[in-house]
């Protein structure tokens, strides 16, 4: 039986599909080594962590969309690790997660501060300097 869930981080959304197959991870139907170098370790950390008897049987597909390459690198991350974990139902691999980087496990809330009016349009806080003298 298949298994869904969801990963967020920024406005990238991820979502991974785990199921038992011949231990494959495609990303949008492509290879996990068409990604940067960094990123690629940063999608691998749940992998490593659950370790090759856990992840070696299982095929993980993962769909993502919005926001940047890092981002969408985190949420992918956070996707396979919650999947993960819903898969095997193991109360110590999410601890495990959770002890390495809460933000596999738990979304981060921060969002970009919108912009306020009569101001620029550099930034939220972003003032017209002034002078005195």
């Amino acid at each position: 039986m298949p298994t869904h869930t969801n990963g967020k981080r920024k406005t990238a959304k991820a979502r991974a599909t785990v199921k038992e197959g011949e231990g494959t991870l495609r990303i949008d139907s492509q290879p996990l080594n068409t990604w940067p170098e960094m990123q690629q370790r940063n999608i691998k950390e749940p992998l490593v962590i659950a370790g090759e008897e856990i992840v070696g049987d299982l095929e993980i597909n993962v769909s993502v969309n919005g926001g940047g390459k890092s981002s969408q690198a985190e949420a992918i991350r956070m996707a396979i690790a919650r999947g993960l974990v819903e898969h095997t139902g193991s109360d110590d691999l999410e601890r495990d997660f959770r002890d390495y980087d809460r933000n596999m496990m738990v979304e981060d809330p921060r969002r970009t501060e919108t912009r306020k009016p009569s101001q620029s349009s550099k930034g939220a806080r972003h003032k017209q300097q002034k002078s005195y003298r």
